[in-house]
């Protein structure tokens, strides 16, 4: 990973975080990727590892027990230990976005209440936006929040919830008013206060982290639950996910960082008429353009973060990032087994699961269709 910091100006705490997220993620998270992709079950024992050096806690603010990383330091993070497993950063990341949500939105009974126990890695948080028929445009959820007194109903159910089985707390989006677009409001919901877990899916790739439907069926939550005043929820949502999006992003270049390094390894080690196949022209041009493209998507990663961390406004520059990276692990995870032949079709080398991984980074948080239309708006404003 000769360049995988050259002109991204970190801090000696950035780097020295880097490097403590990069070693856990070499000996604990990618030693136990490819049994938890095979048994699609999520590695708990990685989990508290994780909680170990704190990192559930990135985005809780140390009043609360966290650390209270910089957008930097997420990019960072996510990025290493997604070379570990996409699964696992995705599990994180959207634990991430559940606490964000509350130490954002939250009132300060509402932190006080759940941020330490989260920031400690337990409840796992989930972030409940997406419908059966409600993806890329969350203000057509039908999902509603009666109120009733002193509480509200929900009803509804929500899709593609990450930690939808391990998950103890949500972060829900639903209408005040179902026939009101513009009342979509956010809400803390314990999973015990009645969500049925709906079934398991079965995907492509990103198999280690659970994926499920959520259903609610009268689940009443106190309206001291509510997060946002009733109609702001989907304006939050927007902010927490801009965010949300440089760790994907992030994540994107992780994957794409350890398909070129296996592929730099086995072309390196494999022999093809007397010598390696890395001093086969072709194959050097392939690992050329695959190292060129994570390092123009890792700084453009960077620099959406930076520009957050600054105060700017990052929306077209995540866009770009999200796009740009989640693209490039798509190309670059191909090239990979490409350059391992026949051996990168089976499971017996980690490239076979980063090219089935990396399909979703095109698509969650926010498909690279959306965001070319996010970034045209912002090119034309």
């Amino acid at each position: 990973m000769a360049l995988a910091d050259a002109g991204s100006a970190l801090t000696e705490e950035q780097r020295a975080v880097r490097d403590v997220v990069r070693e856990f993620a070499e000996r604990e998270v990618r030693p136990a990727a490819a049994e938890a992709d095979a048994e699609e079950r999520f590695p708990e024992e990685v989990w508290d590892g994780l909680s170990d050096l704190d990192l559930t806690g990135l985005t809780v603010p140390e009043a609360y027990g966290g650390v209270g990383a910089d957008r930097t330091t997420y990019a960072v993070v996510n990025e290493e230990v997604a070379h570990g497993q996409l699964a696992v950063a995705t599990a994180l990341s959207v634990h991430c976005l559940a606490t964000s949500c509350i130490a954002e939105f939250g009132s300060h009974d509402q932190k006080e209440r759940w941020l330490p126990e989260m920031a400690a890695g337990r409840p796992v948080g989930m972030f409940a936006l997406s419908e059966p028929h409600a993806g890329s445009n969350p203000a057509e959820m039908s999902t509603v929040a009666r109120r009733e007194g002193d509480e509200y109903v929900l009803n509804g159910e929500k899709q593609w919830i990450t930690n939808g089985e391990r998950g103890e707390v949500c972060i829900v989006f639903a209408k005040t008013d179902p026939d009101d677009p513009d009342s979509v409001t956010q809400f803390l919901v314990p999973k015990d206060a009645g969500i049925e877990v709906g079934k398991k899916e079965h995907k492509l790739g990103l198999r280690a982290s659970d994926t499920t439907g959520l259903l609610f069926d009268d689940v009443r939550v106190p309206a001291e639950n509510r997060l946002t005043e009733e109609g702001a929820g989907l304006s939050a949502a927007f902010r927490i996910l801009t965010g949300g999006r440089i760790g994907i992003a992030a994540q994107a270049v992780g994957l794409a960082q350890a398909a070129l390094d296996e592929a730099k390894s086995y072309a390196t080690d494999r022999e093809q008429f007397g010598d390696p196949i890395a001093e086969i022209q072709t194959i050097r041009h392939k690992i050329a353009d695959m190292a060129t493209d994570v390092h123009a998507a890792r700084l453009m990663v960077r620099e959406a973060a930076r520009l957050e961390d600054e105060g700017e406004d990052p929306r077209t520059a995540a866009a770009m990032a999200k796009y740009a990276a989640s693209e490039t692990a798509v190309d670059v995870t191909n090239e990979a087994v490409q350059i391992h032949g026949g051996y990168g079709y089976t499971t017996e080398f980690d490239v076979e699961r980063f090219y089935r991984d990396a399909k979703i980074t095109t698509i969650y948080e926010g498909t690279s269709e959306i965001q070319k239309e996010i970034i045209a708006r912002g090119v034309f404003e």
